[in-house]
């Protein structure tokens, strides 16, 4: 029995777990146009949350703040399983070339967001209904 619980337990270790079972990661995916990336982040260090990147930028682009410093501005916005979402200072990016396309008129769902596929643009919410949409003409929080 133990060398049993023992070999399923190596065996997760090396094929990995899904992320629905609670293992750390992120599971990435884009748009078809190549603007648009998203991350859902669920690692084991730091809270869950949903990243998108627009590479046009958001549009209009809020006041930067003082507290965002030399970092990159308006590149996106990120939300946590419930509240407002807000919009990005990064210094890094989750653009991945590699990312699973989300095709126009696909809802994609991970944890507590979903998020739609549309050729107008991406609208992601989370549990507590709060969200964004992102497109190369305008952008904007809810």
């Amino acid at each position: 029995m133990v060398r049993t619980a023992i070999a399923v337990t190596v065996a997760a270790l090396v094929v990995g777990v899904d992320s629905s079972l609670g293992a750390s990661g992120a599971t990435t995916f884009r748009m078809p146009s190549g603007n648009i990336y998203c991350a859902y982040e669920h690692y084991s260090f730091a809270p869950i949350d949903l990243r998108c990147e627009i590479r046009s930028g958001v549009k209009p682009l809020p006041p930067r703040p003082s507290a965002c410093g030399d970092a990159d501005w308006g590149g996106g916005y990120s939300m946590r399983q419930t509240g407002r979402p807000h919009v990005l200072c990064i210094t890094d990016t989750i653009s991945d070339p590699k990312a699973r396309v989300l095709a126009y008129g696909k809802t994609w769902r991970g944890g507590a967001f979903t998020c739609s596929s549309n050729a107008s643009g991406l609208r992601c919410t989370n549990r507590s209904g709060h969200g964004f949409f992102l497109s190369r003409e305008r952008s904007y929080a809810f």
